[in-house]
């Protein structure tokens, strides 16, 4: 079954395994005296130097589901450091251990923007060591990665384009949004429970108001996790939904071709 999974999840990302080498490299270093470990992911095989992409993972955090997962995002395409934003001593193993972290996390704003900012800062110190282009710079995530995702976009970082699946577009403080650089892609499922409608609104009225290049895509149908092949509806409401997932990671390419494109 998770043979089938791979298989179909390579299909709707458009990248062949077939010639594939993946490398996967931990990445240790310190933010605020706490530990991190974050894990670089790229495709050995290809030589082409690529642009770099901070990939935050949802609630679960750092675990090889999600290396897995970005191993097949990354294909040729990127170079993609899936970010510790929990640090080392926190490695949920369930929905409620998962929560608790989460919400620690959303109780310390600015310090979930110091770790990703410093997971971006280990991504852009790999160039040279990786094949990474050294200009051009993304990030995405997948539910609470989606809301540390628009943070690390809120804090004016160096990126050309940010990605959400399905996040919490909820802010601590909307006058951040002033400071956004990056182009924005938020993407939602139209039956998701747990992004209430007042938050979209708010979410949009946030980027209008800053004036920042963005974009909300809604999925009918499509609930939370949609994009996540480890989400199997343990969880009411959060089920991957491959149909779903094949449009929101084509959509995902085509907004990073088009950010990434040369002046």
């Amino acid at each position: 079954m998770k043979a089938k999974l791979a298989l179909g999840l390579c299909f709707f990302l458009g990248v062949g395994a077939a010639h594939a080498a993946m490398v996967s490299k931990n990445l240790d270093y310190e933010v605020g005296g706490k530990p991190m470990q974050s894990v670089l992911v790229y495709d050995d095989a290809v030589k082409t130097l690529r642009p770099g992409v901070v990939m935050t993972p949802d609630w679960m955090g750092m675990n090889p589901d999600q290396v897995a997962l970005a191993k097949q995002i990354a294909g040729k395409d990127y170079v993609i450091l899936v970010a510790d934003v929990y640090g080392t001593a926190v490695r949920p193993k369930n929905a409620d251990e998962a929560g608790a972290a989460a919400k620690s996390m959303y109780a310390n704003r600015a310090d979930l923007r110091a770790r990703i900012g410093a997971a971006l800062a280990q991504l852009k110190a790999q160039a040279g060591k990786a094949p990474l282009d050294g200009k051009h710079w993304g990030a995405i995530g997948f539910c609470f990665g989606g809301a540390t995702t628009l943070d690390l976009a809120r804090t004016g970082a160096d990126v050309q384009g940010v990605v959400s699946f399905h996040g919490n577009l909820a802010t601590d403080d909307p006058a951040l949004a002033k400071n956004i650089k990056a182009k924005v892609l938020a993407m939602n499922g139209g039956d998701d429970k747990f992004v209430p409608e007042e938050q979209i609104v708010a979410f949009q009225k946030e980027m209008r108001d800053a004036n920042v290049d963005w974009q909300f895509l809604s999925f009918g149908g499509a609930v939370h996790c949609f994009a996540i092949p480890a989400a199997k509806g343990d969880v009411p409401g959060c089920k991957y939904d491959p149909p779903v997932a094949k449009r929101a990671f084509a959509q995902m390419h085509a907004f990073f071709n088009e950010v990434f494109a040369p002046n």
